[in-house]
């Protein structure tokens, strides 16, 4: 997937665990947000965000009327 190609809808979501090896080596660098973990809500894992910075993804919650604060932001690295 070439970085032209990049389409965060595609991945927001999903579980980081069922993306494809290919799917996971396009998002290195990439910043994504998960709901952060609580005995309260019992998130499910999954990527809520995705995008070149936080600030991406904190317009990305917000235009979903999510509060950014309820999420962890986290740069992936290589899956291996």
């Amino acid at each position: 997937m070439s970085a032209a190609a990049f389409v965060p809808e595609k991945f927001v979501g999903r579980s980081l665990d069922r993306l494809t090896l290919s799917e996971r080596e396009a998002l290195v660098g990439k910043f994504t947000a998960q709901e952060i973990y609580s005995p309260k809500t019992l998130p499910l894992q999954r990527l809520e965000a995705l995008g070149d910075s936080i600030q991406d993804c904190v317009d990305q919650l917000r235009t979903r009327e999510l509060d950014p604060l309820n999420f962890e932001f986290t740069r992936l690295g290589p899956p291996y």
